[in-house]
């Protein structure tokens, strides 16, 4: 709107001035306001040379009462006048006259002074400011870089120089002074790692490579807490962290070489400090990042400066997006050094759990147990396959907490009760006044005072009960979590599902007459895995029902989801008649690369990757090709099978039923 940006100065210097003038009662944003935000606003150069003349908040305040008053009503909005925003176009010409990338406090003074003719220019000719002293004292501090004045130019030309930085980034060492960075434990050979490439003369750029979830942004991280810590060596104590947004660079960048010119700001500024390391997460954005028709991506415009050493990069990506978008681009690739992350161990998890227990407890207000720490990590890498910990056991622990903390935040029935019975009253009250009934109108205004009385102590002893209730997160709390994510059942059994599982043979044969053996097996099958005595790398049960037609093989599977489910249809059918062409093998697992289908995933594989707690009915497995048999070797023995696009699906808590009319 003003042809350039404020800088940091500047935009304080407008909040001020809008709240003084929403404080004065004033409805328009006058000169006057933005004078007197000049004198408050403490870090600008304008407001240092108006305070070395003597002029304070308290004389412009009273010489702004004397002239335009105080309002009388109060105001909730304010419009600019067409003066400041001519104040704001020549502050805006200013900065472009003496080559400053953003409009300054010093050039809104002399914006005020150069027009002359406002409230502003009034109250400082009043106050013996003429335009030639002023001038005067702008040129030697803007202009001349006095000696006296070179404190106060540094400290400008610093702010100025750091706009870009502060815009589009996050400075980690000051999040880490400021508390606001979690604690990283262990992960002490990867920063060590970290520190001896970032020491190296040449190609000092880690990318951190690992799975989703594992630590990668930690570990950068906690690398800024060491050198604010100190733990660092002398040739790194004096670097700053700052994690780059450069999604939010990107956004809001509507013309041609706009996005190009804010990434050179923001490395033209590390390059001139020569102390900043730059954090990129998610590495591989870099490609074709602001890219457009006729236009250079943000890989392009780094690599010349990754070359030369100019600036030094932290990246972190994912092993599949590495390889996808960096090693394609070997130029880009050979200026950075790998640094693998792998997935810690449970008993690192656990240690990392405990670490990270305190910012939890007292952000969510509950005591956390070591057995819902352990419960957490082992629960997740047993059940949760397709995520990675530290981070999965983390979700369930923050999960778990939440779910207590709004129990003891939210209002109990009886408090919700005497609520309502109370506005039930007040409207009686009023309609009873209403119609000139006023001795009912008594007899409901004393019930309103008592309800009044009986709801604030009611309230009183809640608010009391919840601050003193110390709630405490076990095991439940996270099998419940577990449940709720997955839907198979791993909370300790109430008494309605162990008798159910008791009796689950005389529940199956309530549908299916006849058939002990086939029943009596199934059913040892399920309770075995159900109390943990099962195989962890197995499914719960492998079956082949074979028998003629009619005899309720495919009848005990029904039986067996609405037993353990509550739904005879909560079963994944695979008709073996559909997979007797050898091609068909891949409808199981999904296309393979290049193929029509293959970004849709197999059929049986998505199925189990939505549903991991299931029945798998594989009808009349005679009619299949005999190179399924292949494919169903590999999850009857290891209770996992690997879809086209690698990923590893979790068959371990699946009931494998294959039925066949042979025999």
């Amino acid at each position: 709107m003003f042809g350039k940006e404020f800088s940091i100065s500047s935009k304080k210097t407008l909040e001020i001035a809008q709240k003084k003038a929403l404080e004065f009662n004033h409805s328009v944003l006058g000169s006057e306001h933005l004078l007197l935000g000049l004198v408050i606003e403490d870090e600008g150069l304008a407001g240092k040379i108006l305070r070395g003349r003597n002029l304070d908040e308290n004389k412009i305040t009273e010489g702004i009462f004397g002239i335009l008053g105080k309002g009388s009503k109060s105001v909730n909005s304010i419009t600019i006048s067409p003066r400041t925003k001519n104040i704001i176009e020549l502050a805006s010409q200013f900065a472009s006259k003496y080559g400053f990338d953003f409009i300054e406090t010093e050039h809104l003074l002399m914006a005020i002074v150069a027009e002359g003719e406002g409230v502003a220019a009034i109250l400082l000719r009043e106050f013996g400011l003429g335009s030639e002293i002023l001038q005067s004292d702008l040129e030697n501090h803007v202009l001349t870089g006095k000696p006296e004045n070179q404190t106060t130019n540094q400290a400008s030309k610093r702010e100025k120089s750091f706009e870009n930085l502060e815009r589009y980034g996050r400075n980690l060492n000051e999040s880490a002074k400021d508390g606001k960075i979690d604690p990283i434990i262990g992960r002490q050979e990867e920063i060590k790692r970290v520190i001896q490439v970032l020491s190296r003369r040449k190609k000092n750029n880690p990318v951190l490579i690992g799975e989703p979830g594992v630590g990668k942004t930690a570990i950068a991280e906690g690398f800024a807490q060491a050198i604010v810590d100190g733990n660092i060596p002398e040739i790194l104590k004096n670097k700053t962290v700052v994690s780059l947004d450069l999604a939010g660079m990107v956004a809001g960048a509507k013309y041609r070489g706009e996005f190009e010119e804010r990434l050179k700001n923001v490395m033209d500024e590390i390059i001139r400090d020569g102390n900043i390391i730059l954090f990129l997460d998610e590495l591989h954005t870099l490609i074709g990042a602001g890219g457009a028709e006729g236009a250079i991506d943000a890989s392009s415009i780094l690599k010349p400066s990754l070359a030369n050493g100019e600036i030094q990069v932290i990246g972190a990506t994912t092993l599949d997006e590495y390889k996808k978008h960096i090693e394609k681009d070997t130029a880009l690739e050979r200026r950075f050094q790998t640094v693998y992350v792998k997935e810690p161990t449970i008993e690192e998890t656990i240690e990392i759990l405990k670490g990270l227990r305190d910012k939890y407890e007292a952000h969510h207000k509950v005591k956390i147990t070591d057995e819902a720490i352990e419960a957490a990590t082992k629960l997740s890498h047993r059940y949760i396959a397709d995520r990675f910990l530290p981070d999965k056991a983390i979700d369930l622990i923050d999960e778990a907490s939440s779910k207590q903390r709004i129990k003891t935040v939210t209002a109990p029935p009886d408090l919700k009760d005497l609520e309502e019975l109370l506005k039930k009253t007040s409207n009686e009250k009023q309609e009873a006044i209403n119609k000139q009934k006023f001795e009912q109108a008594a007899e409901l205004r004393d019930r309103e005072k008592e309800l009044n009385v009986e709801l604030e102590n009611r309230k009183k002893s809640w608010q009391q009960e919840s601050s003193t209730n110390n709630t405490f997160i076990d095991y439940d709390d996270i099998a419940q979590i577990v449940s709720s994510w997955t839907g198979i059942p791993v909370r300790k059994m109430a008494s309605d599902e162990t008798d159910r599982l008791l009796n689950l043979e005389q529940i199956l044969h309530r549908r299916l007459i006849g058939q002990e053996q086939a029943v009596e097996a199934t059913a040892k099958a399920i309770r075995r895995a159900r109390v943990g005595l099962k195989d962890p790398k197995k499914p719960i049960g492998s079956f082949i029902f074979l028998g003629p037609t009619g005899v309720g093989k495919t009848e005990l599977s029904k039986a067996l989801a609405e037993a353990l489910f509550g739904d005879e249809n909560a079963i994944i059918r695979v008709d073996m008649s559909e997979y007797m062409e050898k091609h068909s093998v891949s409808k199981l697992v999904g296309s393979p690369p290049g193929y029509v289908g293959y970004e849709e995933g197999g059929q049986l594989t998505e199925k189990v990757r939505r549903k991991p707690y299931s029945v798998i009915l594989f009808d009349e497995i005679e009619k299949a090709h005999p190179d399924v048999f292949n494919i169903l070797l590999q999850l009857l023995d290891d209770g996992r099978m690997t879809d086209s696009k690698g990923r590893t699906v979790d068959f371990k808590n699946t009931i494998i039923i294959m039925t066949s009319n042979v025999g």
